[in-house]
């Protein structure tokens, strides 16, 4: 269950409602699920639905790339419904369900495609340990080129944003619990305190 429900339409301050109308309005046709959260600051939500909408539709990254990104990062997390979203996101891109498979299991996927592997290489590095080495630097800026690059670290850091305030407020649980995600540890879905 939710610890923060959506703000009703009738309940929304001029601010809010400016920002949803805007959000409704952008490239996503609807409100970002971290919405219902960042709305208890207007500005908060205004800023990080704008930002999200430019890394998501407004990169040199293809769609397929941006995807990829964005699922190594809801996995590093076990977001679920950042996760769930972008499954189908990724694969309506033309991410293989294999790939997807094997980063929801933690396996390295097998990638053909050299600009998916910088992707998912560079991605996992900055998330399990903070940064890049010189050789993938090298690498991810030789396939994506410096704007790529740059867009890339984008993406990561702004889906960990989402990834932190859904497992937070428990947004969008328990209908995006992901059953590919399960810890066995923590059946439920989520650690406890």
């Amino acid at each position: 269950m939710p610890r923060l429900n959506a703000v009703p339409d009738a309940d929304q301050s001029p601010e809010q409602a400016s920002v949803c109308a805007e959000a409704r309005s952008g490239p996503r046709g609807k409100i970002p699920a971290p919405m219902v959260a960042w709305l208890r600051n207007p500005e908060l939500a205004r800023r990080a639905q704008k930002l999200g909408e430019l890394l998501r539709f407004e990169t040199s990254l293809e769609p397929r790339l941006t995807e990829l990104a964005i699922l190594v990062c809801g996995r590093h997390w076990t977001s679920h419904h950042e996760w769930t979203a972008h499954k189908a996101l990724a694969l309506q891109a033309g991410l293989a369900p294999e790939v997807i498979a094997d980063i929801a299991a933690r396996r390295v996927p097998d990638l053909q495609c050299d600009r998916q592997r910088a992707v998912y290489d560079v991605s996992l590095a900055l998330l399990t340990v903070g940064k890049i080495d010189a050789t993938l630097y090298e690498r991810g800026t030789a396939k994506l080129g410096d704007p790529g690059m740059v867009e890339l670290v984008g993406v990561l850091g702004y889906y960990c944003l989402v990834a932190l305030t859904l497992n937070a407020f428990e947004l969008g649980i328990p209908e995006s619990i992901a059953p590919e995600l399960q810890d066995p540890q923590f059946p439920a879905g989520m650690p406890t305190a």
